[in-house]
C-alpha cells in the first residue's frame, strides 16, 4: 500500500515537473520572440525597456518642452552626449548605459527609443551593416524642408544617437539597399517594406 502511494506521488511530481518545464520553455521562447530579430548579418537583440526609471528620466528631461519637436530633440541630445564607446560581446540596458555614461550604437539607440516610447512617441530601429539608428515621424512645419526616410509613403526622420549634438533629420549615410530591417522594438515586428525613399 505504501509503495503504491509512493509510486503515485512520484508520478505526480514527474508530471508537475514536466508541465513546469514545458511552460518555462514556452515563456522563454516568447521572450526571445519579443527581443530577437533576424537580419542578413545574424540575430539582433533588443534591450528596450518600459521601466519607471526610464519613464521618469524622459519626463524630467522634457518637462520644459511645449511641443513634440522640442521633446524629441532633448531626448536625442541626451543620448548623443553620452560618450560613444564600443564593447565586445556585450550589450547594455538603457539604465546601465546611463549609469556607465558610455555606450555604442546599440546601447544609445536602445536608450533613445526607450525614452521616446516612455513619452508615447512612435519610433523604430533601422538596421544597416554594422550599425543601428532610430527613425520617428514628427509633424512640424519647421522640418518640412529637411529630408526624411519615406517608408511606405510615410515620412520618418533619422535620429542618430552616436553623433554628438546631432539634429533631428540626420542625413542618411547608407544606400537604401543597405537598409536590412526596420523593426518596432517593443513588439519585435518587422516592417513589410513596399516602398522606400530618401527625399
Amino acid at each position: 500500500m505504501k509503495s503504491e502511494s509512493k509510486k503515485n506521488l512520484s508520478l505526480l511530481v514527474i508530471a508537475i515537473s514536466l508541465i513546469a518545464f514545458i511552460y518555462g520553455t514556452i515563456k522563454a521562447m516568447e521572450i526571445v520572440d519579443k527581443t530577437h530579430v533576424g537580419t542578413s548579418n545574424g540575430i539582433y537583440r533588443s534591450y528596450v525597456t518600459t521601466s519607471k526609471e526610464i519613464q521618469d528620466k524622459a519626463i524630467a528631461l522634457t518637462q520644459h518642452c511645449t511641443d513634440e519637436l522640442c521633446e524629441v530633440q532633448v531626448l536625442l541630445d541626451f543620448a548623443t552626449n553620452i560618450p560613444y564607446q564600443t564593447k565586445i560581446f556585450q550589450q547594455n540596458s538603457a539604465q546601465k548605459t546611463i549609469q556607465q555614461n558610455f555606450g555604442d550604437c546599440d546601447d544609445k539607440s536602445n536608450l533613445l527609443i526607450s525614452m521616446l516610447h516612455a513619452l508615447g512617441k512612435e519610433a523604430y530601429f533601422v538596421l544597416v551593416p554594422k550599425h543601428i539608428f532610430v527613425i520617428t515621424p514628427i509633424f512640424d512645419s519647421r522640418l518640412a524642408k529637411r529630408k526624411g526616410l519615406w517608408v511606405n509613403g510615410k515620412k520618418y526622420y533619422i535620429l542618430e544617437s552616436t553623433a554628438k549634438n546631432s539634429r533631428i533629420g540626420f542625413p542618411l549615410h547608407y544606400t537604401l539597399d543597405d537598409i536590412d530591417v526596420i523593426v518596432e522594438p517593443f513588439s519585435n515586428k518587422k516592417f513589410v517594406i513596399k516602398q522606400l525613399d530618401w527625399k
